[in-house]
């Protein structure tokens, strides 16, 4: 558990350390496959089924909001079905001005769960989307995340009918009917919709709560959720759900929610603290859940030159010869100069004491008494 605790915070540091080029890079990502998506489930005009084209929109979305991205998607689902028929460009862009209109004008700050959501039906986790946003999110991201099921079966509603919708020209009534009566009577669109919505609003719910766990309780809890209605309105409804692939896909979605929980929240229950305040006017009762955090500490290598170092170390060491006159029983020269001098200096002084009459001066100091 420490060397995961480890691993998040130096992942955590590297994010925020070089946020400002990860977060364009992340959006590039993300445009690229989302836009690779449209191409591929669509991909009915030529000129916009091109990699350039994709990778200059891509590059245009990384640099500006998310909801150009949004936008583009959408362009780049109408000039494909213009390919099919003016008629199905605008159905297409009829549908999109009655989401913005009812209720994606409402999450303009959530919008981007309308990309999420058909990658999530690309890679067989669709559930993941909901618990995603149940757990970031607010309850509003719900309502993107419905346009994003729209979105996804009029794709592969226009797919299926492709040959359909191409093989009547002008018979615009004919056209406008059968995508109407393939989104409106699609029970299993209605289905998911309705259970993303449901799972949304559940985990969003009881992550909210003060009890503890309640994120990982949310995350089972929304899983749990969603197999049950989706199990319940095939029954309802007539509609054949792999049981098996539903329930897979489903575990497989919970476990990626306890990674992220892991990695966004992973609060430490075990040192949960209730305080009370108060003050003239209210109570105050505050649950403070410390982060699960480890201690690490930070090795610097400090490189020394060799050479250098072994230069300052010998000049400031003293070196002993043992060749010197000293270790020889000799004196070294300064010193025996030196000693030779005093001894001159000595032999001076003794032989000025000797030259002085001493009797000669006490006779002239008794004659001055």
């Amino acid at each position: 558990m420490t060397a995961l605790l480890e691993f998040k915070q130096k992942i955590k540091g590297i994010y925020a350390q070089y946020e400002m080029y990860l977060l364009p890079l992340l959006k590039f990502v993300l445009a690229l496959v989302y836009f690779s998506w449209i191409n591929t489930n669509m991909g009915y005009m030529t000129a916009l089924d091109n990699i350039f084209i994709v990778l200059i929109l891509s590059l245009i979305c990384c640099i500006l909001p998310s909801g150009m991205m949004i936008f583009a998607g959408f362009a780049l689902m109408v000039g494909h079905c213009y390919a099919l028929g003016i008629e199905v460009a605008a159905f297409l862009l009829v549908l999109i001005l009655f989401m913005m209109i009812l209720f994606l004008r409402f999450s303009s700050g959530k919008n981007i769960v309308l990309v999420f959501t058909p990658l999530a039906f690309a890679f067989d986790i669709p559930v993941l989307l909901p618990i995603g946003c149940g757990l970031l999110s607010s309850a509003v991201s719900a309502l993107p995340a419905a346009g994003g099921v729209i979105i996804y079966y009029f794709v592969r509603t226009v797919r299926i009918q492709s040959q359909a919708l191409l093989g009547m020209d002008s018979d615009i009534v004919g056209k406008l009917t059968l995508l109407s009566d393939s989104l409106m009577k699609n029970g299993e669109m209605w289905l998911t919709l309705i259970a993303f919505i449901a799972v949304v609003l559940a985990v969003n719910l009881i992550r909210t709560r003060m009890f503890d766990y309640a994120w990982r309780i949310a995350i089972v809890a929304g899983g749990v959720i969603y197999i049950v209605i989706m199990l319940a309105g095939s029954m309802s409804l007539g509609i054949s759900i792999s049981v098996f692939s539903l329930i897979i896909y489903t575990v497989v979605a919970v476990l990626v929610g306890i990674i992220l929980e892991f990695f966004v929240f992973g609060g430490d229950y075990t040192r949960t603290e209730r305080l009370e305040y108060e003050d003239d006017d209210y109570y105050y009762y505050v649950k403070a859940v410390p982060k699960a955090l480890v201690a690490t500490s930070e090795r610097s290598i400090k490189k020394i030159n060799g050479e250098s170092a072994r230069e300052e170390r010998k000049s400031a060491e003293r070196v002993v010869n043992y060749s010197t006159p000293l270790f020889q029983g000799e004196e070294p020269p300064k010193k025996k100069k030196r000693v030779q001098e005093t001894e001159a200096a000595s032999v001076v002084q003794k032989a000025d004491i000797d030259d002085i009459d001493f009797e000669k001066k006490l006779e002239e100091s008794l004659k001055d008494l």
